[in-house]
């Protein structure tokens, strides 16, 4: 397939959510900057968009949540005692976050679904293809899922979906696919959408997990999508009516390491998976084999 439309260059990221899982801590520490050891998943996210070229980065937030815009901004009093400690180290990882990309910040406006949060951001984005990248979840710079999808939007000039395989009683937790194959293996066709579906109803057990990229022109088609399942304006639905209108929809299916923060026992893993991969704190993996081995 050659180019037809220009490869996307801004993220949206719709972090308006309440968090309940996480309540109370998320009262006052929005879900997004809850940490990773030392870094929270909301860098993670924002790095993983910059890796892909995406360094023009949209925040959908709420009331509650400036925190998220203020950890990407300059501290010039932290900056200065720093500095006056020498402590360069230190500094430097406080100083990368303003490095990463441009952050713009948009509030949503009331919880009306993700479908909503990502029309928000119509007037920035425009009618470029751009990318969505939920924020409870990340993925491995290095195993290049958005760089792929990104690539495919553009060949395609449709959508691209994330789409991972899972246990059939899990579908009804997700948005689903329904596909036919290519022939490039690990790329399908997406021939239908549904949201949450009963587990008899899933056509496939292949989900949409956070990572879409989008042609400018599903902000419309979003503006006209009315409230679906749960009473929220589905990003699916919106999708879907496209798909069925003729716009092309490919799904790349993913089989590389996701780390989901999107409740409190996985969030623990993805903490726990991290921290034993880093060498700089002595100790911990020791520990861990000597806890679970108490277990």
């Amino acid at each position: 397939m050659s180019q037809t439309s220009p490869r996307a260059t801004k993220a949206v990221i719709p972090a308006a959510g309440f968090a309940t899982r996480f309540l109370p801590v998320t009262k006052a520490v929005p879900k997004e900057l809850l940490p990773i050891v030392d870094k929270p998943v909301l860098q993670y996210i924002v790095e993983e968009a910059a890796a892909a070229k995406l360094d023009d980065v949209t925040l959908v937030t709420a009331p509650g949540k400036d925190a998220m815009v203020d950890y990407f901004d300059a501290r010039a009093d932290l900056d200065n005692a720093l500095k006056a400690k020498g402590k360069d180290a230190m500094l430097a990882a406080v100083k990368a976050p303003e490095e990463i990309a441009e952050i713009t910040a948009i509030r949503q406006g009331g919880a009306k679904g993700l479908g909503h949060a990502v029309g928000r951001a119509s007037a920035h984005v425009g009618s470029e293809s751009f990318a969505v990248l939920l924020g409870d979840e990340f993925y491995p710079v290095e195993d290049k899922l958005l760089p792929r999808m990104i690539d495919l939007q553009a060949e395609t000039g449709g959508i691209v979906l994330a789409l991972l395989e899972v246990p059939r009683e899990d579908v009804t937790r997700y948005g689903v696919a329904a596909v036919s194959p290519t022939d490039v293996e690990d790329i399908v066709e997406v021939t239908g959408l549904v949201e949450k579906p009963d587990v008899e109803d899933a056509p496939s057990n292949l989900i949409l997990i956070g990572r879409y990229v989008l042609p400018g022109s599903i902000f419309p088609v979003i503006a006209e999508t009315g409230p679906g399942r749960g009473g929220e304006i589905q990003l699916t639905d919106a999708m879907d009516t496209m798909r069925a209108n003729g716009t092309p929809v490919h799904g790349v299916v993913f089989r590389g390491r996701r780390y989901d923060t999107g409740e409190p026992a996985a969030y623990l893993q993805t903490l726990v998976e991290l921290a034993s991969e880093r060498d700089d704190l002595p100790g911990f993996n020791a520990w861990l084999r000597e806890f679970s081995a108490r277990l």
